[in-house]
């Protein structure tokens, strides 16, 4: 074959496999609330599995990526929830929102990370729990004794010195509330998140920001998570991570599809993915109870036996009063929230 004619035949069968490369390449857009430092890791893994299939993330916290799924409910924009609150997916369900799809393997995680219907609409990922983020330094400098449990933290010693996350944005904020609405009956709950009220600095919008505000010095005590009180330790902040004796709240991460997405079958892949031991044993780098039983490993600098603290937690209920709970204490304490 003449030179330029195999030049010509060469460059039309470049172009043809590029535009049929590209006619198959997907992109899915995934909401998620997951830690802004794990997203990276996440994605990659998962694209280098599935080639041909990109991650575009839209990250926020808990509360603002559920008000936003809602409010495009009519139009959705996203097409997967990777790591958001279950308590979120269970309401997004009741809604109609999201696609059921029984993920390949789904059989071998933990029956309660896994939506109970005969096919799924949510499964679970990890688990993420309560805690207390002290700075020993401030507390020290401040006077203030290193709390055991909840009601400790009403003291008045502790005016100024405490920060929690707002739960409208913040899912970690909400476990709390509803979790103290579950361990002292709403009345009591209620009673208990006036007193700590009086010592709040501030209601943050993020659920790791106490805990990295206390790390810095910035508060003395930051009401958060196993998680983000364990990293901040591991990278040598002066952290004393609390659990309180009372129990702590805890919900999972989750992922689901969302119903009427123009890319069901690379949606469909994701979640096969998300339920894999590879991505279980992911999580664990974070998270010590994971969905994949008999995987997970010590996490260093997390609190020993957390699962033994961790609350009988009504998910339904939670999801089911999400709303008016949210409308109360938006009318008690939104006052102290930080600008956004």
């Amino acid at each position: 074959m003449p030179t330029r004619r195999w030049l010509a035949v060469s460059a039309v069968s470049a172009v043809t496999l590029l535009a049929t490369s590209a006619a198959f390449a997907q992109e899915l857009t995934v909401y998620t609330a997951i830690e802004a430092d794990q997203l990276a890791a996440y994605k990659a893994a998962f694209e280098a599995d599935n080639p041909g299939i990109t991650i575009n993330w839209v990250r926020d916290s808990t509360g603002v990526v559920t008000a936003k799924l809602l409010a495009e409910r009519d139009n959705p924009q996203a097409d997967v929830i990777w790591g958001l609150a279950a308590t979120s997916l269970m309401l997004l369900k009741a809604e109609g929102m999201l696609e059921p799809y029984a993920p390949v393997g789904v059989e071998k995680l933990s029956p309660a990370f896994v939506d109970d219907a005969e096919v799924p609409s949510w499964v679970g990922m990890n688990a993420w729990v309560a805690a207390l983020c002290v700075n020993t330094i401030e507390a020290e400098r401040l006077g203030l004794p290193m709390p055991t449990s909840w009601w400790d933290l009403t003291d008045p010693v502790y005016q100024g010195h405490v920060s929690m996350p707002n739960p409208n944005s913040s899912g970690t904020g909400f476990l709390d509330v509803s979790s103290w609405l579950q361990l002292f009956g709403e009345e009591e709950g209620w009673a208990y998140m006036d007193a700590l009220h009086q010592n709040i600095a501030a209601y943050t919008h993020s659920g790791s920001k106490p805990c990295r505000d206390a790390a810095r010095g910035e508060v003395g005590i930051g009401i958060s998570f196993a998680y983000r009180a364990a990293q901040s330790k591991a990278e040598g902040a002066p952290i004393e991570v609390v659990i309180p004796s009372e129990g702590v709240g805890w919900d999972m991460e989750a992922a689901a599809i969302v119903a009427g997405t123009f890319e069901l079958e690379a949606a469909q892949k994701l979640m096969d993915w998300v339920v894999t031991e590879q991505a279980n044993r992911m999580y664990n780098e974070g998270y010590a109870v994971v969905a994949f039983p008999g995987i997970a490993k010590p996490v260093p600098f997390f609190p020993e036996n957390i699962e033994a603290a961790m609350i009988d937690n009504d998910f339904e209920w939670a999801a089911l009063n999400r709303e008016r709970i949210l409308a109360e204490w938006t009318r008690r304490y939104d006052g102290k929230t930080e600008a956004r």
